[in-house]
C-alpha cells in the first residue's frame, strides 16, 4: 500500500518544477555496481534479465548464437547485440518479430528479411514470408537468445512469435534462453480463455486475454503444458528479471511497438484493441493511438470530441483515413485509476456498438479471433451488461489461475 501511495505521488508530482529534484535526491541516495565489468546500478525498480550478464554470457561462450529481439532489447541505453558482440559472443544471425528488428514496421505490416545496416548481421523476419525459423535457418545455430518487452496481452504477437521459435527449436534440439522482461499489465488476469478452434496468430492458446504473466512464465507454461506443436518440449531456460513482482508498477523504457508509445495506451490496450474487430478506430493516424477511439458516423450530439486519423509511417492507410471522427478522449485519465481498476473495461465497447447506427456493420471478421470466441459478439449484440459478460467468464478464469500458479517466477498479486 505504501508503495501505491508513493507511486502514485510521483505521477502526481510529475509535472511540477519539484518533480526533478525530488528524483534526483531520492535515487541518487543509492549506487553500487550490480555487476563489476557494467555500471548498472543497484535498484529497487525493476530490471530486465537483460542486466543479469554475469549469469547468461558464460552459457554463450564458444556457442553460435541466434539473437530473436527488436528495439526493445536494451540495456540501459545499448542494444544488447552491441554489447554482446563487444563481449565478443558470436552472433551468427537476428530474428525479428512484428514491427521489424528496429521497430519501425506499422501494426500487420509485411517484413522483409535483410542485412542489419549497423552490424551487418542477416536479420531474418519472422513477419515477413515465414512466421516460424525454417530448419535451413537454424543449421548454424547453437542456442537462441530470446529478448523482447511484451505487454502481457494475448492478442499482443510477440509472445506467438516465441511460441514458433520454441517449437522450430524443439524439433533440433536446440535450446532456447529467455531473457525475462517485468510484465507492465502482469498485475491481473482477465478476460475469455480463448477456444481452440478460434486460435491464430493473435491467440496461439487457451488462456484469457490478459494472463498476467511475463513473457518467461508463458513460455514455461507453453513449455511443460504440451502447448508447442504434436507436444514436443523445447530446451528452455529462462533468465529471471531483477526486483519484479506482480504488484510492481513497470512502465517499459522503449515503447513496445509504434502504436503502443507510452504506459497509458499499454494499460488500455487490452480495453481497446477490442475495436480493431470493429468499424471504430482506436486513433491510430493520430497522436494518441490507443487513447482515444471514434468513428465518424458516431453521433455528434452524443460525442463532441473530435479527431481526423492521416496515414503516417505508423499508421499507413489507417481506418477512417482523412474522416472526421467523433469519439472518446481517454487521454485524461489517471494512470493509476486504471490501474488500480485492473480488469478489461467493455463499457467503451459496449457503448460504442449501443451509438452505432449501422449495429449490423459494426463487428468484422477478425473480432472473434480477438475475442477468442464467438460469444462475446453475440453478448454484446443481445444486449447484455459489462457485469454479466464477465460473470460469464469466472470459472474459467479460476481454473486458469489455477494453472498459471504452477508458472509463476516472481511473488504474485494476490
Amino acid at each position: 500500500m505504501q508503495i501505491k501511495k508513493f507511486l502514485r505521488l510521483l505521477n502526481e508530482l510529475k509535472n511540477r518544477p519539484l518533480y526533478l529534484f525530488f528524483i534526483v535526491t531520492v535515487f541518487s541516495c543509492s549506487g553500487k555496481n550490480i555487476e563489476e565489468n557494467h555500471n548498472y546500478t543497484i535498484s529497487t525498480d525493476p530490471l530486465p534479465a537483460a542486466y543479469q550478464t554475469h549469469i547468461y554470457f558464460p552459457m554463450l561462450e564458444g556457442k553460435r548464437i541466434a539473437f530473436a529481439g527488436n528495439h526493445t532489447s536494451f540495456i540501459d541505453d545499448i542494444h544488447l547485440v552491441d554489447t554482446l558482440l563487444k563481449a565478443n559472443i558470436n552472433i551468427v544471425k537476428i530474428f525479428s518479430p512484428e514491427h521489424g528488428f528496429r521497430g519501425l514496421a506499422a501494426a500487420g505490416e509485411y517484413v522483409d528479411s535483410e542485412v542489419d545496416v549497423k552490424t551487418g548481421l542477416p536479420i531474418i523476419s519472422l513477419y515477413g514470408n515465414n512466421r516460424k525459423p525454417k530448419p535451413e535457418h537454424l543449421n548454424d545455430v547453437d542456442i537462441i537468445l530470446f529478448d523482447i518487452q511484451d505487454v502481457g496481452a494475448r492478442f499482443y504477437t510477440y509472445i506467438s512469435t516465441m511460441t514458433y521459435i520454441m517449437e522450430a527449436a524443439a524439433k533440433l534440439d536446440i535450446p532456447v534462453i529467455i531473457l525475462d522482461r517485468p510484465n507492465p499489465n502482469g498485475h491481473f488476469v482477465d478476460g475469455p480463455i480463448l477456444e481452440k478452434e478460434f486460435s491464430s496468430f493473435v491467440g496461439l492458446h487457451p488462456v484469457p486475454i490478459v494472463h498476467g504473466m511475463t513473457i518467461g512464465e508463458y513460455a514455461n507454461m507453453v513449455n511443460y503444458m504440451g502447448w508447442l506443436e504434436n507436444g514436443v518440449q523445447c530446451s528452455l531456460t529462462v533468465i529471471n528479471a531483477v526486483n519484479y513482482t506482480h504488484n510492481s508498477f513497470y512502465e517499459p523504457p522503449i515503447f513496445p511497438s509504434p502504436n503502443l508509445p507510452n504506459i497509458l495506451s499499454i494499460y488500455l490496450y487490452p480495453s481497446l484493441c477490442f475495436f480493431e474487430g470493429t468499424q471504430i478506430s482506436v486513433g491510430r493516424g493520430t497522436e494518441f493511438p490507443f487513447q482515444i477511439y471514434g468513428h465518424s458516423k458516431l453521433p455528434n450530439n452524443k460525442y463532441s470530441y473530435t479527431f481526423k486519423p492521416e496515414s503516417i509511417t505508423s499508421a499507413p492507410n489507417p481506418p477512417q483515413l482523412d474522416k472526421v471522427c467523433y469519439g472518446i478522449n481517454l487521454t485524461t485519465l489517471k494512470i493509476f485509476d486504471i490501474r488500480d481498476d485492473a480488469k478489461i473495461n467493455l463499457d467503451y465497447l459496449i457503448d460504442a456498438y449501443n451509438n452505432f447506427p449501422e449495429k449490423d456493420k459494426f463487428f468484422n471478421n477478425f473480432f472473434n479471433r480477438l475475442a477468442g470466441n464467438n460469444k462475446l459478439q453475440e453478448q454484446i449484440k443481445q444486449g447484455m451488461s459489462a457485469d454479466d459478460i464477465r460473470a460469464t467468464w469466472k470459472d474459467e478464469l479460476d481454473a486458469f489461475k489455477l494453472i498459471r500458479k504452477k508458472f509463476l517466477l516472481y511473488p504474485d498479486f494476490e
